[in-house]
């Protein structure tokens, strides 16, 4: 039920939403004043949302700064790499990655490097339809077919959220690395509610953020003025990312 809500909550929130109601209600209201305003108000968030520098400020003063390598230490246990990052084509019978897949390359490389003797990979399936489809499973074969050995690879498909992330890869962690040392690999926008959530757990996790939506403070024309279709798409991330993290320290999963 909590994953259901938490979807229809995210869908509520988004401003998409938000811009497309307010144009409806412009379009029946029978009053024209109240026309204008709801016009004029769908125009405003439109153009608040689709504006990449405000966008960019929002996200960079909540994203979870990028770990540099040379800050690590010398070697961890694994690296928890939280799922979000696959889709499987039916009709291709392959996989199809999605921006998040920073994720897991740069838990390969990290791996690559020896940085982590194993790789552990947390998700269920993250859909409401096709709730048989566990990522954890389909990304298994994957990295063996890149070399990584059976051995080196702990997967767990039972969470369908952050909080179960936690929860559910607890026992596993305690299990195959007692008072183990991990780095928690996922989104740099998600990094701060993952890492609570684990911290929580009293999981022994370092940060390693990846695929980082805000870059380099830019003062371009375009940047500031423009509108774009990308940045109002982008602020269902960051919404929905607020929301869990409130949700959550409510709940007490934080």
């Amino acid at each position: 039920m909590f994953f259901i809500v938490s979807k229809l909550v995210s869908f509520l929130f988004s401003p998409f939403t938000w811009i497309l109601l307010l144009l409806v209600l412009s379009i029946f209201s029978n009053n024209a004043q109240c026309k204008k305003r709801f016009l004029l108000s769908s125009l405003q968030l439109l153009l608040f949302f689709s504006n990449s520098f405000i966008f960019d400020e929002c996200m960079r003063k909540w994203e979870e700064p990028i770990t540099q390598n040379y800050t690590l230490d010398s070697v961890y246990d694994a690296a928890i790499v939280l799922s979000g990052m696959i889709n499987y084509d039916v009709s291709h019978e392959r996989l199809q990655f999605n921006r998040r897949n920073d994720r897991l390359m740069q838990a390969i490389l990290l791996y690559k490097k020896q940085k982590v003797k194993k790789l552990f990979f947390s998700g269920g399936s993250g859909s409401l339809v096709y709730r048989d489809t566990k990522e954890a499973l389909m990304v298994k074969p994957f990295l063996e077919q890149l070399g990584i050995p059976d051995t080196c690879l702990i997967i767990e498909t039972a969470s369908d959220n952050t909080y179960q992330n936690a929860l559910y890869s607890k026992p596993l962690l305690e299990k195959h690395f007692p008072k183990g040392k991990f780095l928690l690999i996922t989104s740099a926008f998600h990094e701060p509610r993952a890492l609570a959530c684990f911290h929580k757990q009293g999981i022994n996790v370092t940060s390693y953020s990846t695929d980082r939506y805000s870059g380099p403070r830019k003062f371009q024309f375009d940047h500031i003025f423009i509108p774009n279709v990308e940045a109002l798409y982008n602020w269902d991330s960051l919404i929905h990312e607020w929301i869990g993290y409130v949700t959550y320290k409510i709940m007490g999963y934080l």
